[in-house]
C-alpha cells in the first residue's frame, strides 16, 4: 500500500499509457479482423454468385424469369391456378375445336375455301404447337391462300388422351388421325404442305411419302432429314426411365426447347402460350414422353432421306432453312438437297434458328409466296 501510494503518479501514468497503447492495438486488431470478416463475406458472396446453381435451368431462361421468380410483392402474384387464369385465353388466334372421331383437334384457319391460290396445311414439330405459324398464316391468307394448322394430338390445345385409352402415340396412329382430320376439314387434294420440327414434324414427312398423290408442293422448314441429323438432348432424356417422367413435367419445356435452338429469346407473351398446355395439365408432358419413347428417330431419318431421293420423289420441294439453328446445321439441308437436286430447292434464311416461322416469319412468307 505504501509503495503504491508513494509512486502512484508515475505508476498511474505508466499504466495509463500502457493501457491506451494496448487499447489502440486491440482496436487496430479488431478493425483489421472486421475488415477481414467483411472481405471474407464479400468474397463468399461473390463465390456463391459464381457457383453452380441447381435451379439454373429455370432462372437462366430469360423468357421465364419474370414468370418463375418471385416479384417484389409475392402475395400479389397469385398461385398457379391464378396464373393459368390470366393466360388461358392467350394464343388461340384463328383457332377452333374440330371433332374427328373420338378426338378433338384444335385447328387454326385463315382465308376461305374460295381463296384463289390454293390450300396450305401446316404441321408443327415437338414439343411445340401450331401457334408458331400464326403470323405466316395470316400474311399468306392476305396473299390469297386458304390455310390450316392443327395442333397434333397430344400437343398444344388438342386432346391429350392417356396412352392405352384410344391413342398410343405411335407413328401409324398419328398418320391415321391426320387422314381422318383432313376428311373432316374437307381439304381437297392435291394441296400444299408445310412441315417443321422433330418427332411429329418427321411424321408429317413420312405421311407425305405415303400420300404423295395428295400433295402438289411440299415446303420443309428446319427438320431432321438425314442419318447424320443429331437428336436433341431433350428427346434422349425423355427415354431414360424415371428421369423422363420427371423431365416431361417441366412446365417450361417447350419455350426452353425453342430458345435453345434459336438466336433469340421469346417475349413473355409468346412464352406464355407455349407454356400454358404444360402448366395447365400433366397430359401434354406424358403425351410427349410416350411419343418420344415409341419413336424410332434414326430409322425415321433414314426413311425420309431415302424416300425423297431422286427417282423416289418427283414433286417440287422448297427447303427453307434457318441458318442459326442450334440443333440442325446447314450441312443437313445441303446433304438432303444433293439426294434430289432436280426437285429440291434450298433457300437459306439468315437470322432464323430452328423455327424460322417464329424467328423471322416475314422471310418465310416471302419464300412461300414465290414457291407456292
Amino acid at each position: 500500500m505504501l509503495f503504491s501510494a508513494k509512486f502512484s503518479p508515475t505508476l498511474n501514468l505508466a499504466i495509463s499509457s500502457t493501457t491506451k497503447c494496448c487499447s489502440r492495438r486491440r482496436e487496430s486488431r479488431r478493425g483489421l479482423n472486421s475488415m477481414r470478416v467483411r472481405a471474407s463475406s464479400t468474397q463468399k458472396d461473390e463465390d456463391e454468385k459464381s457457383s453452380f446453381n441447381p435451379f439454373g435451368f429455370v432462372t437462366d431462361n430469360a423468357s421465364s424469369r419474370s414468370a418463375i421468380q418471385l416479384p417484389e410483392s409475392p402475395a400479389e402474384d397469385g398461385n398457379v391456378g391464378q396464373m393459368i387464369d390470366k393466360i388461358q385465353d392467350k394464343g388461340k388466334e384463328f383457332g377452333s375445336y374440330v371433332k374427328s372421331g373420338k378426338l378433338r383437334w384444335f385447328v387454326r384457319e385463315t382465308g376461305s375455301a374460295k381463296s384463289r391460290r390454293g390450300t396450305i396445311v401446316f404441321l408443327h414439330g415437338a414439343p411445340t404447337q401450331s401457334f408458331s405459324y400464326r403470323v405466316v398464316m395470316s400474311q399468306l391468307a392476305d396473299a390469297g391462300f386458304h390455310c390450316f394448322a392443327p395442333d397434333w394430338i397430344g400437343f398444344g390445345f388438342s386432346d391429350k388422351p392417356q396412352p392405352g385409352y384410344g391413342f398410343n402415340y405411335t407413328e401409324k396412329e398419328f398418320h391415321d388421325a391426320l387422314d381422318k382430320l383432313l376428311e373432316v376439314l374437307k381439304i381437297e387434294s392435291p394441296f400444299f404442305l408445310v412441315v417443321q420440327g422433330f418427332l411429329v414434324g418427321s411424321y408429317g414427312l413420312t405421311w407425305s411419302l405415303k400420300n404423295s398423290s395428295k400433295i402438289s408442293k411440299l415446303a420443309i422448314l428446319n427438320t431432321p432429314l438425314t442419318d447424320s441429323s443429331p437428336i436433341p438432348g431433350l428427346f434422349q432424356q425423355l427415354r431414360f426411365p424415371l428421369y423422363g417422367e420427371f423431365q416431361c413435367q417441366n412446365a417450361i419445356i417447350a419455350e426452353r426447347f425453342i430458345e435453345a435452338g434459336s438466336p433469340y429469346v421469346l417475349k413473355n407473351e409468346k412464352a406464355d402460350v407455349y407454356r400454358l398446355p404444360y402448366l395447365a395439365s400433366s397430359g401434354p408432358g406424358f403425351a410427349l414422353l410416350e411419343a418420344a419413347r415409341k419413336a424410332n428417330f434414326k430409322g425415321t431419318f433414314s426413311e425420309i432421306a431415302e424416300g425423297f431421293a431422286t427417282n423416289r420423289w418427283d414433286k417440287p420441294v422448297l427447303l427453307a432453312w434457318g441458318l442459326s439453328d442450334k440443333y440442325l446445321p446447314q450441312s443437313i439441308a445441303e446433304e438432303f438437297q444433293k439426294g434430289n437436286p432436280q426437285n429440291i430447292k434450298l433457300k437459306l434464311i439468315e437470322g432464323a434458328g430452328h423455327m424460322p416461322q417464329e424467328d423471322w416469319p416475314e422471310k418465310v412468307v416471302d419464300a412461300f409466296r414465290m414457291f407456292f
